[in-house]
C-alpha cells in the first residue's frame, strides 16, 4: 500500500466517525473529550495511591513511575514526533477540513495531528494502573474511558484514526515500559510477595478502595450524559 492510498483510506475511515446530526452525541463528544472533566477521576486514582502505600517510598516510587509514564506518552507524542512528522490536523488541513464536520467549532490550539497524545495518554493511564492494582472491574472501566476518549477525537475532526492508533499503541508500550521500571525498583526494595485475601487484589489493593475510583468513574459518565440532555 502506497502513501495515497493509506491517506485515501484514513480520510474514508474519519468521515465514518465524524460527527453525526445528534446534539446529544456532539455535547457528549465534547464534554468527553475534556480533560477538565476527568480531575475528580485523576484525584480517586491518586487517592486509591495514597490510601494502599505501604510506606512512602512506596508511594515516591508510584508516582515517579507515572510521571515517567506521562514523559513518554505525552512528552515523546507532542514534543518530538508531532513537529519532527508535521502530519496537520483534518480540522486544519485545507484539503481536508471542508470536508468534515467540526463539531461546536472545536479546534486544537496546536496544528500537528501524528501520532494522538489524547490517545497516548489516556491509553497510558489505563494500562499502567491496570498493571499497578490488577483488578479486572478497574481494568475494563479505564480501557473502555480510553478508546472512548479517542472516539471523541474522530467524532470532533481533530485526529485521523492512524493517529489515534500509533498513540493508542504508544500509551499502551509507554505504560508497560513505565510499569516494569516501577516492578524492577519495587522488588529490590521489598520481597516477591502476593495478597492471599479476598479484601486485596494480589498487588495488595483494596477492593473498597477501588470500588471508589469505580464509582467515581460511573458518576462522571452519567454527568457527561446529564450534560449532554440538559
Amino acid at each position: 500500500m502506497d502513501i495515497a492510498t493509506f491517506e485515501t483510506l484514513d480520510r474514508q475511515l474519519l468521515e465514518f466517525f465524524n460527527g453525526s446530526n445528534s446534539v446529544f452525541l456532539d455535547s457528549v463528544a465534547i464534554t468527553f473529550t475534556s480533560g477538565l472533566t476527568w480531575i475528580p477521576l485523576y484525584v480517586a486514582l491518586l487517592y486509591l495511591v495514597i490510601k494502599n502505600s505501604e510506606n512512602m517510598a512506596q508511594f515516591g516510587l508510584i508516582v515517579a513511575s507515572v510521571l515517567l509514564c506521562m514523559l513518554l506518552s505525552d512528552g515523546v507524542a507532542e514534543y518530538l514526533v508531532k513537529p519532527y512528522v508535521g502530519r496537520l490536523r483534518p480540522s486544519a488541513d485545507p484539503a481536508v477540513k471542508y470536508l468534515i464536520d467540526v463539531v461546536g467549532n472545536y479546534r486544537e490550539s496546536t496544528t500537528f495531528s501524528f501520532p494522538s497524545a489524547h490517545a497516548a495518554n489516556t491509553a497510558a493511564v489505563a494500562v499502567f494502573f491496570s498493571l499497578l492494582v490488577r483488578n479486572k472491574s478497574l481494568s475494563v472501566m479505564l480501557l473502555l474511558w480510553s478508546v472512548l476518549n479517542c472516539w471523541t477525537r474522530l467524532y470532533l475532526g481533530v485526529h485521523y484514526p492512524a493517529d489515534i492508533l500509533v498513540g493508542f499503541l504508544w500509551g499502551i508500550i509507554s505504560a508497560v515500559v513505565s510499569y516494569g521500571a516501577y516492578r524492577a525498583i519495587y522488588f529490590r526494595l521489598r520481597p516477591r510477595l502476593n495478597y492471599i485475601s479476598s479484601q486485596y487484589t494480589s498487588t495488595g489493593y483494596n477492593h473498597e478502595d477501588i470500588d471508589i475510583v469505580l464509582l467515581t468513574g460511573v458518576l462522571l459518565c452519567l454527568y457527561v450524559v446529564l450534560r449532554a440532555v440538559f
